[in-house]
């Protein structure tokens, strides 16, 4: 996933189109002297909808789409003859994908499946023509409904990635280093901070040829939740994991405080993170013997499971595998 390629916010204009007006006819046929109206509906207007694509992965696409407009309906005519609905709009976007109000950031909805349909902005019904108001009073109605307009609303569209697994750590804790060493996917890394500049999903090889889909976010750090460095752009991400992966590296000077400095920025942002299942992994264990590994255990919370990892080394890493499938599928 290249930096520039990555897009998980886009903000827009959606209006659907208007409803076609009814319309107003009369039936005139030759030998017919008492022709009655028969004025047909109009067409409804084009909607906006949403539709999940299991094979996207970012809002690159919609980027620079300021502006998505559905066509108008068509009127109807003489004849009972309906007027052709307005041609939808369909969007396609990732799964994870939420649909927010821009002005009042209010949620709408959700695209969780592949091939998933909704209507984000509804078009505008189409009139009915003369013939639906004739009475035995009003025999000869020379009237009919307009259509309905369409509507016009700024949309934003949150990407939050799907993924069992999200890896919850500092910068330079071995996030990237640990999924390009158990799965296939490729992320750049470097030895510097924020080497990890974008999100990146790896699905994650198991026992009888299961499998589980990891998210490596990007480092959060100290201030995350109030705007600082790049987590707070990336803690959306989070929300849609089952598992929390929390990584602090094994020459951090304190792995308890570490741990909870992040802790503290995930409840910040959303509280209801703290509800989800936590396992703690030292990372760059192939510099400690046993002895270390046990001196240190003082400084690991007792309150979530814990194991020493090397992605390096590949030490631990299938225990690891093991302990976050079994926490995928407990209750």
């Amino acid at each position: 996933m290249a930096e520039s390629n990555f897009i998980d916010y886009v903000k827009f204009c959606s209006r659907s189109g208007a409803g076609g007006a009814g319309s107003v006819h009369f039936r005139r046929e030759k030998h017919v002297p008492k022709g009655g109206p028969d004025g047909g509906d109009g067409g409804r207007g084009g909607h906006i909808i949403l539709k999940g694509n299991a094979q996207l992965w970012t809002l690159l696409h919609l980027k620079y789409k300021k502006h998505v407009i559905a066509e108008d309906g068509k009127g109807g005519e003489g004849g009972r003859r309906k007027g052709r609905d307005g041609n939808d709009v369909i969007l396609e976007v990732p799964l994870g994908t939420v649909a927010k109000y821009a002005e009042t950031g209010e949620l709408l909805f959700e695209i969780n499946e592949d091939g998933q349909e909704v209507i984000l902005t509804p078009g505008g019904r189409g009139g009915l023509g003369n013939d639906h108001f004739k009475t035995a009073t009003n025999q000869a109605p020379h009237f009919a409904q307009p259509g309905e307009p369409g509507i016009e609303e700024w949309i934003i569209l949150e990407l939050k990635l799907l993924a069992d697994v999200g890896l919850v750590g500092f910068p330079n804790a071995g996030k990237s280093t640990l999924l390009s060493s158990i799965s296939a996917a490729k992320p750049e890394i470097g030895d510097y901070p924020f080497t990890t500049l974008v999100p990146n999903l790896g699905v994650i090889p198991y026992r009888d040829d299961k499998s589980f889909v990891m998210a490596d976010i990007p480092g959060i750090i100290e201030g995350a939740s109030e705007g600082k460095g790049l987590g707070l752009r990336f803690l959306r991400h989070i929300e849609r994991n089952s598992i929390l992966l929390f990584m602090v590296p094994a020459d951090a000077d304190s792995i308890r405080s570490q741990y909870k400095i992040l802790l503290n920025e995930l409840e910040k942002y959303n509280p209801e993170l703290l509800d989800k299942k936590r396992i703690l992994a030292i990372t760059k264990a192939d510099m400690l013997d046993n002895e270390m590994m046990q001196q240190m255990k003082s400084d690991i919370p007792s309150e979530l499971p814990s194991i020493f990892i090397s992605s390096v080394s590949q030490f631990n890493l299938d225990k690891l595998k093991d302990l976050l499938w079994q926490a995928i599928n407990s209750d």
